[in-house]
């Protein structure tokens, strides 16, 4: 995996440590960014199916010259296939679109509450994963009352819970309870939408490194055991996103960085988001 350092999930699939995310990025535009993502040496990428560019994904892989079992795909179940039948349906077309036979990570995007189809849905990952139409399944944006509904159940528990995680927002009651539960934490928006590359404690790391802010805020997320998906269209950046592992942040470092959190969401609340 091009030197990445990769996480051991609860079901002892393996995903590399650091990815690449396409939210946001058009379908036209998503071949070339995956491209010079893979060209760059990642080997994950995130996407979805509401983001609309999986057929982009797809097109960058199968253009790339990579084996299937070198790159790692993840993508999303959306809200509005919720449920046993429409879930199983939504990965058909995912696969479809993506031009695979099979994910290495399925997640339910939200658990949209209000309609507490999450768990039917959960149960149907259940059998998409036996029937080895991907590796590994997972959830995202759940809160912890959302996952010990989902353990309750008394089945396959999570491998990963991707949430809104960066130094404004730390999710730590979140974090603790995929912990206990024994689910990895994947990080979003892990700049805050680059809220918080001007703060002072990630300025002084990055000088202190000859870094970037960006990759300062990157190596605080691989230290503290996260998996972690940062997303760019321009070729520099996802270079030096990629470009985290020459340098290490000090405690103190850590630290500074941790006392940022200031509950600066910048993306829905799980508790009220239904789609």
């Amino acid at each position: 995996m091009a030197g990445i350092p990769t996480i051991t999930l609860n079901d002892g699939v393996t995903i590399p440590q650091l990815g690449f995310g396409v939210f946001q990025v058009p379908d036209a535009d998503t071949q070339a960014a995956v491209a010079t993502a893979l060209e760059a040496g990642y080997r994950s990428i995130d996407t979805a199916a509401v983001y609309g560019n999986e057929a982009g994904v797809g097109r960058a892989i199968a253009a790339s010259g990579l084996l299937r079992d070198e790159v790692f795909v993840t993508t999303k179940l959306w809200v509005s296939d919720l449920g046993r039948t429409r879930a199983r349906d939504a990965l058909r077309r995912s696969l479809d679109k993506l031009g695979l036979d099979r994910v290495d990570l399925y997640l339910i995007h939200w658990p949209a509450p209000a309609t507490d189809a999450y768990l039917e849905a959960w149960q149907t990952l259940e059998e998409l994963q036996a029937e080895k139409l991907t590796r590994a399944i997972g959830v995202s944006n759940f809160l912890p009352e959302h996952l010990d509904r989902v353990a309750a159940l008394g089945g396959t528990v999570p491998a990963v819970n991707q949430i809104e995680l960066h130094p404004a927002l730390q999710n730590r009651e979140t974090v603790a309870a995929n912990q206990a539960h024994g689910i990895a934490t994947e990080a979003w928006s892990p700049f805050a939408q680059g809220a918080v590359l001007g703060e002072p404690a990630v300025v002084a790391a990055a000088g202190a490194h000859g870094v970037t802010p960006a990759q300062v805020v990157l190596r605080w997320h691989l230290q503290q055991g996260r998996i972690v998906i940062p997303k760019s269209v321009t070729p520099s950046r996802i270079a030096a996103n990629l470009d985290v592992f020459g340098f290490e942040l000090s405690t103190e470092e850590l630290a500074a960085i941790d006392a940022l959190e200031n509950d600066g969401r910048t993306g829905p609340h799980p508790a009220r988001y239904n789609g």
